[in-house]
Parts: C-alpha cells; structure tokens; sequence
C-alpha cells in the first residue's frame, strides 16, 4: 500500500473511531467483560494495612502464587518440602492442585543445593511436571535455602 493509501486509511480511520466514540458514549464507559482480578489473601480477609504483595492472585482461572520460602534452621531437603507442602496448601484452599500447576521458578540460595533440591521436588506436582527455571540468588529473606513461586490453573 502506497504512503498516500496508507495516511488517507489511517486519517479516516481515526475519524471513524471519533464518531463512533461520541455517538456511542454509553458503550464507551460500560465495565468491561472478561476476567477480573481476585486477591487471595491467606486466612480469606484483607490485611487492615495496605500490604506489600498478595499471597495469591486469580485472574481468570490462572492463579499466581507469590515466592515461599522456608523460615527455619535445616538443610536444602527439609526447607524444599516446607516450601511444597505450603504451595500445595495454598494451591488447595485457592482451588487448584499441584497437578494444575504449569510453571515453577525456583530460587536457590546456593547452586550447590540443586540436587537436594531436586531429590525433594520430582514427582510432587504428578506425571507431568510443570516447566521450571532454577536459578541461584545472592542471598533469600529469612535465611531460606529456597524460595519457589508457581502458575496454575483452577
């Protein structure tokens, strides 16, 4: 399409556009369709303070779990399986499961504990695992060894 064409489609577009927004105002500021958004807020009431992060986030029937981490003296073994027992919890009360879930990043304290982390983690989401990243940090809140954030689906 020539410039010329191109301009000319383009100018008579935005007057189209224009005419069809001043005529049809009451369409205009309709609430729009289609998924909303929905905080999960752990014990099901919202914090009287304005938080940091949601715990847990629906948006259509995706659900984002925020990072968990482990908060306790032990070794990588101990806090990977704090850490999935509390992301099956909350995946659980939020309506979905650890089968449900189709993306997990995990994020190491140290590289060097993958393989523990590794032994804990196969087979806790089913026969077909969700796609993963792994990657080492320089240091995780509360002295966790791991933290793991997760996509699912309800």
């Amino acid at each position: 399409m020539p410039k010329s064409d191109r301009r000319n489609f383009l100018t008579k577009g935005a007057k189209v556009a224009a005419a069809g927004a001043v005529a049809g105002t009451a369409t205009a500021t309709a609430a729009p369709k289609g998924p909303t958004k929905k905080v999960l807020w752990n014990g099901g009431k919202a914090p009287e303070k304005t938080p940091m992060f949601s715990p847990a986030v629906a948006y259509g029937n995706l659900l984002f779990l925020s990072g968990i981490g482990a908060h306790f003296p032990g070794d990588i073994k101990s806090h990977t399986k704090k850490v999935l027992d509390d992301i099956q919890k909350k995946l659980e009360e939020s309506g979905s499961s650890m089968e449900k879930v189709l993306k997990a990043v995990v994020y190491l304290a140290d590289i060097n504990d993958f393989e523990g982390m590794n032994e804990i983690f196969l087979g806790r989401f089913g026969p077909e695992p969700p796609v993963r990243t792994t990657t080492a940090v320089a240091a995780l809140p509360g002295k966790s060894l791991v933290e793991i954030d997760v996509i699912a689906y309800i």
